[in-house]
């Protein structure tokens, strides 16, 4: 995180570009010329504008949270500070991606009692064959691959996060390193009824959808480095274990009894477009683009899933889409002198 930091300040001093800190948007309106922005430190009138407030401003959750008992603590990932802010006793963790699966993880090693619901997931190995993951999605081509040619393009752009997470050891933390360490995983949460969660039955068929599309990206990693010549440079090939599928799994959980203290929403993240009064979003509140190129006459995206490339939402990813998005606005900018 301090590299980061370090990175964007020094990233400003070089390029010279005038930065307001501290100046939230609170509108942005279209004006005849371009557009008007209202910010808590003054107006800025502009003839283009790149949204890059990114995609997860705010934590989803789903409408049945308000038939959970109030003796239960309800609770997102931006509520969340560690273990010790929650009450005593057990603690329902909903949502197995990337940040689901690390907090159960840290709430399970604290020594509370967990349950997991899992609903789809995209189960990924920290390491493969000596290396990072990511650099294979990299070298392999795959964080490449332009929005253009997604056969199913809206799909991938709500995929859940891969379940990874950052640790000096590289660890893979999936459903079972988490089953290991004692979570209990139950199916994904449909409804409250009564004071009663209840859970789908298709836990099975969730670990097998998960584990096929491991498989296939496996071999899509074994079938480039063959191709390109490099399986001498990395280990040799490796699968991971099926995910264990309990001998039974609940498929409700009684929320009255005492046996969950607190739940904790790791269900997603969706944008927050409050500010923007331009027609430009779709019914269910995304932006309205092709490619970052926004439904507005010099109006453009930064930082969206897949915008125009698989790694569009990685820091690393978004420099291509940065270059051909900039490159669209100086022409749009260069018609209109």
């Amino acid at each position: 995180m301090e590299e980061v930091t370090d990175f964007i300040e020094q990233f400003a001093k070089v390029t010279g570009a005038p930065v307001r800190t501290g100046a939230n948007v609170t509108s942005l309106r279209r004006t005849d010329d371009g557009y008007h922005v209202t910010t808590g430190r003054g107006e800025i009138r502009c003839r283009t504008v790149v949204i890059a407030s990114g995609a997860c401003n705010r934590p989803t959750v789903p409408q049945f949270a308000d038939a959970v008992p109030a003796s239960v603590r309800q609770l997102t990932p931006f509520d969340y500070r560690g273990p010790a802010g929650l009450p005593d006793g057990g603690v329902l963790v909903v949502g197995a991606s990337a940040t689901g699966v690390q907090l159960a993880a840290e709430l399970r090693r604290s020594g509370r009692p967990v349950t997991i619901s899992v609903g789809e997931q995209v189960r990924m190995p920290r390491t493969y064959r000596g290396r990072d993951v990511l650099w294979w999605l990299n070298a392999s081509g795959l964080w490449d691959q332009r929005y253009d040619e997604v056969d199913d393009l809206e799909r991938a752009r709500r995929l859940p996060s891969p379940q990874l997470v950052g640790t000096p050891e590289r660890t893979t933390l999936d459903i079972n390193a988490l089953t290991a360490m004692g979570v209990e995983p139950v199916g994904r949460w449909a409804a409250v009824r009564d004071g009663r969660a209840l859970f789908s039955g298709g836990l099975r068929n969730v670990f097998s959808l998960a584990d096929l599309k491991l498989e296939r990206l496996l071999d899509t990693f074994d079938e480039w480095a063959r191709r390109d010549g490099r399986d001498a440079d990395v280990a040799p090939p490796e699968r991971l274990p099926p995910t264990r599928v309990p001998a039974s799994t609940r498929l409700q959980l009684d929320l009255r009894s005492g046996e969950i203290a607190a739940i904790v929403w790791a269900t997603g993240f969706r944008p927050d477009y409050g500010w923007l009064d331009v027609p430009v979003l779709e019914e269910k509140g995304r932006l309205r683009h092709e490619g970052g190129v926004v439904d507005s006459p010099g109006l453009y995206a930064l930082g969206l899933p897949v915008l125009r490339r698989r790694k569009s939402t990685f820091i690393y990813g978004i420099e291509d889409d940065a270059r051909e998005v900039i490159d669209h606005l100086a022409g749009y900018l260069a018609a209109r002198r």
